[in-house]
């Protein structure tokens, strides 16, 4: 079940579907990123989300790996996208996803910084 929710979840990002996203997440859920160490809550996600669609286009996941586990899965990923000046961008991460009750609770993400400021620059571009 957690599976279909997180298929579900990544299907609507790529797809720009935020009502879906925020469906999904439990109201009060809790999305931390190893780079800034910040507890985010939903509609803080939301909005960062939202500007990366504005920012980026064809953003797809692409899975390496994925257990699942008794509260969630554990995730390997690329996110793929281009940038506003036509590059092609990859972001490798590790996600945590909590499910419980059919919504996602929680998401510790882990990725590396440095790969991630092409991505914020586009985002801050469009502010």
């Amino acid at each position: 079940m957690s599976e279909q929710i997180i298929d579900r979840f990544f299907a609507a990002i790529e797809a720009g579907s935020i009502g879906t996203v925020r469906e999904i997440y439990a109201p009060d859920a809790v999305i931390w990123h190893n780079d800034d160490l910040i507890e985010q809550g939903v509609e803080d996600n939301i909005k960062i989300l939202a500007a990366l669609h504005r920012a980026v286009s064809g953003l797809r996941y692409e899975i390496v790996r994925r257990a699942a586990l008794p509260d969630g899965v554990l995730q390997q990923h690329v996110l793929h996208c281009r940038l506003p000046d036509g590059r092609d961008y990859a972001l490798y991460c590790a996600m945590y996803l909590r499910v419980q009750d059919g919504h996602i609770t929680r998401i510790d993400e882990y990725l590396d910084s440095a790969q991630r400021v092409a991505l914020r620059k586009a985002r801050e571009a469009l502010a």
